[in-house]
């Protein structure tokens, strides 16, 4: 199992709009095959800043996540609200 954690800064009047993206693109991500978990976490200092934190059974899943229509369109749309590019990990599990 991987662990993609994606942060996303957005533009502060913009949040709302993004709140509106996500709860239309959550469930359909949570749907996609071999995803096991989605997160939407908001940092309490600066609350234009989120993280979404997903599970995947694997990194072959979450990249045909990432071929999808599903993502091609969410990214569309959340990208014009960022105030500063994306970044994004892929983690595993240590084991420790």
């Amino acid at each position: 199992m991987i662990t993609r954690i994606v942060h996303l800064t957005f533009q502060e009047h913009q949040v709302d709009e993004f709140f509106k993206i996500f709860d239309v693109s959550g469930p359909k991500i949570r749907a996609c095959k071999g995803c096991k978990q989605l997160e939407l976490v908001q940092d309490i200092y600066h609350p234009h800043m989120f993280f979404t934190i997903s599970k995947w059974d694997s990194e072959e899943s979450l990249e045909a996540y990432r071929n999808s229509e599903v993502f091609r369109g969410t990214w569309k749309k959340m990208k014009k609200l960022f105030s500063v590019p994306a970044h994004a990990w892929t983690t595993t599990d240590t084991g420790k």
